[in-house]
């Protein structure tokens, strides 16, 4: 969407004619890189009374972590996040605690990096009595009992997201998933990339649905998360990603898209009432109509809260977060489709219907696998994906040092759908036997 080499050097904002005339992202697509980013959240709880972690118990985990060379984040005098060489800790709006992992070169990488993480989470967690749920959703609390923390833009966020999904603060407050994020080379590269993700959203949805149990009940859906960020402001799959979205065409949805708020003088105000564009063309007068900077708009586009999205990497969103048992799995399959058989990938999906997909993806939360989408049930199509997936990791021919290709990481899936079962159906099970809550923790 902008080419910052061509900013006016006298100045850092951005104006409509130099966003529309500039308008790929990133800003540089000179180099192919395939870098893989792993984004994953948990949910903390203390071990004897079952609520979730506070903003001062918080801080008391970020201080233990200090202890492996993680640096505090700060906004104003709150710390709201740590850092260590390129990767991040940050805090969500329920103290739900995300790391966003180094741009590494491949799973075993991103895997290991993984692990390094939750063990040092581990640590910290024992040592203050505290617990850590792997679910998209939080299992046990109502949306009351959640606590807060200072981060100013949740404040915003917190009053203004309801008028624009009736499930915004439970996605805000009681959700949890993994996120990926991949490069692309080239816009005929991203036009393809980001047409199978948009497509198979309903397959990831079924694949990796962990998130059935509800303040102690069954929901009644494999990925109650999913149904949450289907009733969020902001979010969906939009029917303009199916038509081959090119670079012109996301910076049209991106500029036209409302903005949620605005960081001035290291304050946030509501964006309410206001799309990009007109903060383009000075027309927020709360700002004194200044001009947005480089700043601006990467906070704009990290507020599209969309299944995916475009930013300077294409980020995947439609998964549930889950233990180490799959945690790389969704990675890895993703990673064999859009790095190592993008192709055939393409192939299998341009046959279909994209109101078909829309509305596979507005079942799938409930109906998991045996939702239907083009005359066959999902579980077809993840094997059918999984297999394209393998494939790709096989011509990929990444190698650990223990001589492991990447295509190991999928044998969690394999297992999931030889059973017909996903994660959501084994908590289920495990949850209702007896409803002991130190089922839902992990182990």
């Amino acid at each position: 969407m902008i080419d910052l080499a061509k900013v006016d050097p006298k100045g850092d904002t951005l104006t409509p004619e130099v966003i529309k005339q500039n308008i790929k992202l990133p800003a540089d697509l000179q180099e192919a890189y395939d870098r893989v980013v792993i984004a994953g959240q948990k949910i903390i709880f203390d071990e004897k009374t079952n609520k979730r972690v506070d903003y001062p118990t918080v801080l008391k985990m970020f201080s233990l972590l200090s202890e492996f060379g993680w640096k505090p984040i700060m906004e104003k005098e709150n710390i709201i996040g740590l850092q260590k060489q390129g990767k991040s800790i940050t805090l969500e709006p329920g103290n739900q605690i995300e790391l966003s992992g180094d741009k590494l070169n491949n799973i075993h990488e991103a895997c290991a990096e993984s692990h390094d993480y939750l063990f040092e989470l581990q640590q910290v967690t024992k040592k203050l009595n505290l617990k850590i749920v792997s679910a998209g959703f939080d299992p046990i609390s109502s949306l009351s009992e959640v606590p807060n923390n200072p981060k100013q833009r949740y404040q915003v966020m917190t009053k203004d997201m309801p008028n624009g999904g009736s499930l915004s603060l439970d996605m805000m407050y009681r959700t949890c998933g993994t996120q990926l994020n991949l490069d692309y080379d080239s816009e005929k590269d991203f036009i393809k990339k980001f047409k199978i993700i948009n497509s198979i959203v309903p397959i990831s949805i079924a694949l990796f649905a962990n998130s059935s149990i509800v303040e102690k009940k069954n929901s009644g859906y494999s990925s109650y998360r999913s149904k949450v960020w289907q009733e969020t402001s902001r979010g969906g799959l939009p029917e303009v990603f199916f038509d081959n979205m090119d670079f012109e065409k996301y910076a049209d949805f991106s500029i036209n898209f409302p903005l949620l708020f605005i960081q001035n003088e290291k304050e946030y105000l509501s964006g309410s009432n206001y799309s990009f564009s007109d903060f383009m063309n000075g027309k927020i007068n709360e700002i004194n109509n200044r001009l947005p900077t480089e700043d601006d708009l990467t906070t704009h586009l990290s507020t599209i809260f969309t299944e995916n999205r475009l930013k300077k990497y294409i980020e995947l969103r439609s998964m549930d977060t889950c233990g180490w048992d799959c945690l790389c799995s969704g990675p890895a399959f993703n990673t064999g489709i859009l790095y190592g058989n993008l192709d055939e990938a393409y192939e299998l999906i341009s046959k279909w219907d994209k109101n078909k997909i829309i509305n596979a993806y507005l079942e799938a939360p409930k109906k998991g696998f045996n939702t239907e989408l083009m005359g066959k049930d999902l579980l077809h199509w993840s094997s059918l994906l999984l297999g394209i997936s393998r494939k790709g990791l096989l011509n990929r021919d990444i190698l650990s040092k223990s001589n492991d290709n990447e295509a190991k990481f999928l044998n969690h899936l394999d297992k999931l759908i030889d059973k017909k079962t996903t994660n959501a159906d084994h908590m289920i099970d495990k949850f209702s036997t007896n409803e002991n809550l130190n089922d839902l923790y992990d182990k």
